[in-house]
C-alpha cells in the first residue's frame, strides 16, 4: 500500500511539473463581436469574410475589416532552482561518488550473516528468579 502511494504521488508531482512549465497559445477568430472559432494548437479557421488587400495605389478608399484574430499566450514557469551538483568541482563530485560507493558496500554482507541460535527456543521459566533470590532494583 505504501509503495502504491509513493508511485501515485511521484507521478502526480511529475505531471504538475510538466504542466506548470508548458506554454501554449490560444488563437481565436472574431467576426464582429461574435466568436467564430478557437484553436489551441494551430491557427483558428476564418469565417471567409476577410477583405482582400488590393495593390492599387491610385485608389485610397479602404473599408475597415470586420474580422479580427486574437492570440493569447499562456506562458509556463521557467525559473527553476539550479542543481547543487552543478556548482561542485570535479574533485568534490569524485569524493561524493567514492564515499557513497564505499559507505553502501559496508552493509552488503550483513543480511547473509549466520545466526547460530536462531532455531533454538529460550528456556522455560518456572519461577521468577528475581523474587527467588530476593534481588530488587530500587
Amino acid at each position: 500500500m505504501k509503495q502504491l502511494f509513493y508511485k501515485i504521488a511521484s507521478i502526480t508531482m511529475a505531471l504538475v511539473v510538466v504542466f506548470s512549465t508548458m506554454s501554449f497559445t490560444i488563437n481565436s477568430h472574431f467576426c464582429g463581436d461574435t466568436l467564430i472559432n478557437t484553436s489551441y494548437f494551430s491557427e483558428a479557421k476564418t469565417c471567409g469574410m476577410e477583405m482582400k488587400q488590393e495593390n492599387n495605389k491610385e485608389c485610397s478608399i479602404t473599408k475597415k475589416n470586420c474580422c479580427k484574430d486574437v492570440t493569447q499566450l499562456i506562458k509556463g514557469q521557467d525559473n527553476f532552482k539550479k542543481s547543487v551538483f552543478d556548482s561542485l568541482s570535479y574533485d568534490q563530485q569524485l569524493f561524493i561518488a567514492a564515499f557513497y560507493y564505499s559507505y553502501f558496500n559496508l552493509f552488503e554482507g550483513l543480511h547473509n550473516r549466520v545466526i547460530p541460535f536462531k532455531d533454538y527456543s529460550p528456556p522455560f521459566v518456572v519461577k521468577d528468579i528475581h523474587v527467588l533470590d530476593e534481588v530488587y532494583l530500587i
